[in-house]
């Protein structure tokens, strides 16, 4: 008996794999999501700066009580090491040199959205919700707004609400620090 086609998923260690051998050169932009190498496309000007500006924001108010990291990879699992646009993540003595952080370690993560924003919503966010990531933030630049996603399920956030440009908004992991959403939108 055949198989029927499918696709090749690969693993952590065979993306990185690649790398090293040259497959993937390092002026490529990749993520790897559910075995799936994906190829990310350039950054443009507002994509850059809602990053720079978001990350900047959080690092100044927390930066003593976590880590913001700016498009570095997250481990979920053996099949998806994503680059979310900012993680928080949990503090750790010695910083993360020796492994990325997982899953456990990230407190919110952030996705700095327009040409991707179908994207991030439909293949991001539910990855970061079936890894158990408590929050992610989609920043959609085109309407200039903040979809703010909790109560992850292993299908996706179970709830979410929007947040204009004019309004506030807290980390579940730091409720004591407000933002408003102009403070981080470009």
């Amino acid at each position: 008996m055949t198989a029927a086609p499918h696709p090749r998923r690969f693993t952590r260690s065979e993306y990185y794999a690649m790398g090293e051998a040259g497959i993937l050169g390092p002026e490529e932009r990749t993520e790897l999501l559910n075995g799936e190498i994906i190829v990310m496309p350039p950054i443009g000007p507002s994509h850059a700066d809602g990053v720079w500006k978001a990350g900047h924001t959080l690092d100044r108010r927390l930066g003593d009580r976590c880590v913001a990291r700016g498009q570095n990879p997250i481990v979920l699992d053996d099949e998806s090491e994503p680059q979310p646009d900012i993680a928080l993540v949990r503090f750790r003595e010695g910083g993360y040199a020796q492994a990325h952080p997982t899953a456990a370690d990230v407190l919110l993560v952030i996705e700095v959205a327009d040409n991707t924003l179908r994207f991030d919503r439909k293949r991001k966010l539910p990855r970061y919700a079936a890894a158990g990531i408590p929050e992610a933030w989609l920043m959609n630049l085109p309407a200039d707004r903040i979809a703010v996603h909790r109560d992850p399920t292993p299908t996706g956030y179970r709830t979410m609400t929007v947040v204009p440009c004019g309004g506030s908004l807290a980390a579940l992991a730091f409720p004591d620090e407000s933002f408003s959403a102009a403070s981080l939108l470009p």
